[in-house]
């Protein structure tokens, strides 16, 4: 199968055959003929395999093929969780139209909104975006989504389950309900399946690789070691293996800084991304992780999406994740396309229970190195043990935080529910649920 099969217009094939692409992924050969037709979709890939061009191309053929008359206005809206990943799929989606009419602009905050809003003035038909800066313009009225027709979230599990649902709905009252919506990720649980319920219309649901399925060209190994000995255990691997790139996971932004701060007294360089650092010292970390100067980038889960980089040598989990789908979207960071990769895992005594939910949605146990100086029987013995509730403080006195004079959660409480009624896609006037109506200037639709 080549691109030409799959019946896109041929500024798109010309743009294709000019980047190198020939072979369709497996997720676009399977999304890309639903997607030209019209249709709702969820889709799961593994990171790597091609999911922006697989929602970009036949949004792209589809507004080629249906050119808006009159002043440009935004066609598309292209949700995702960080500044990072916005930009990735702006770039990308500017290549693929680099023959097409057609005009695209990314918009995140942590920078001035200055430039944003003179790119909206002169009018833009594919936005993508961050939710918050997103509702802050469209706020001050430089957005206006009332002729959205094509609707994609990307990274959907990090959006919807990290806090993004009530800006997801705030923005949906303002898109019409009459729209092709596309949900992609790298995994997606039951929770995310649940929570798209109202925003897809009968989707067609594509998975290429299982959450319980790992890259297997990538050589994985765990390593038991107390929780205080993590830095220097990281230190250790770094100073005997070399690693030309390596990605190192924290849960925290506190602990980024503190990995960061560690290696850097051991004579190690290394940079973090998180949700904390501006804009300019994000991009300035990435384009030093992409271009070989900086050996070891230090980033949380959040931070890490939009992390497009072919050639990291090494994932270390230093924080194993709670969620397990998390852990294999971040070793799959690595083995990108396919290439060899390396990803360890360090589990300390309080990280049991999260190993087991690892290697039980892998189906595999993680081979164990036992050949390294930090190596610790209590946290092998502990394995598969609960982790450990954080206490809570109780001189501090604080309790519940407690509404101010003269305000309620009832108005909280009633902007949620305005929302959905305006923003459901299954809220229609009757009660009975929308019927899909054909869009009178799109045959196709």
């Amino acid at each position: 199968m080549d691109f030409e099969s799959l019946n896109l217009c041929q500024p798109l094939l010309d743009a294709l055959d000019e980047i190198g692409y020939v072979t369709p992924t497996p997720i676009q050969a399977q999304a890309i003929p639903y997607l030209i037709e019209g249709r709702d979709m969820l889709g799961c890939a593994q990171t790597g395999t091609g999911k922006t061009a697989a929602f970009a191309l036949p949004i792209l053929d589809a507004m080629a093929e249906d050119p808006w008359e009159g002043p440009r206005c935004i066609r598309t809206l292209m949700l995702c969780p960080t500044r990072e990943l916005a930009s990735q799929i702006n770039d990308n989606i500017e290549q693929y139209a680099r023959h097409l009419d057609i005009r695209s602009m990314v918009m995140f905050g942590g920078v001035s909104q200055r430039p944003q809003e003179k790119i909206l003035r002169r009018g833009v038909d594919i936005l993508v975006a961050t939710p918050g800066r997103l509702l802050d313009l469209i706020s001050q009225g430089y957005v206006d989504l009332s002729q959205v027709q094509f609707l994609v979230f990307d990274e959907a599990d990090r959006m919807l389950d990290m806090g993004f649902i009530r800006d997801i709905r705030k923005i949906l009252a303002h898109i019409p309900e009459n729209r092709q919506s596309l949900l992609f990720s790298a995994t997606i649980p039951p929770s995310i399946v649940e929570l798209s319920g109202d925003m897809l219309y009968d989707p067609v649901s594509i998975t290429i690789s299982p959450d319980s399925t790992t890259v297997e060209a990538i050589e994985q190994s765990l390593m038991f070691v107390m929780k205080g000995d993590k830095r220097g255990l990281l230190t250790h691997i770094i100073e005997e293996e070399e690693p030309e790139k390596v990605l190192v996971f924290s849960r925290t932004k506190h602990g980024c800084n503190r990995i960061v701060k560690q290696l850097g007294q051991d004579g190690i360089e290394a940079l973090a991304i998180h949700g904390n650092k501006s804009q300019g010292a994000r991009e300035k970390a990435l384009g030093r992780f992409r271009n070989g100067t900086l050996q070891v980038l230090v980033a949380t889960d959040v931070a890490s999406r939009g992390i497009d980089v072919s050639d990291i040598s090494h994932v270390i989990n230093l924080d194993l994740p709670n969620e397990p789908e998390v852990y294999v979207h971040r070793i799959g960071r690595t083995g990108r396309a396919g290439q060899g990769g390396i990803a360890i895992a360090f589990c300390d005594e309080n990280e049991g229970e999260y190993l087991r939910d690892i290697e039980k949605i892998i189906r595999q146990e993680i081979p164990v190195d036992e050949d390294q100086p930090f190596h610790s029987e209590k946290a092998r013995s502990r394995k598969g043990e609960k982790a450990p509730k954080k206490k809570q403080n109780q001189n501090r006195g604080r309790g519940r935080r407690q509404p101010r004079k003269g305000k309620s959660n009832d108005n909280r409480s009633k902007g949620r529910s305005n929302a959905r009624s305006k923003g459901g896609r299954n809220s229609g006037q009757s009660g009975g649920g929308r019927k899909r109506q054909q869009r009178d200037h799109r045959s196709r639709y």
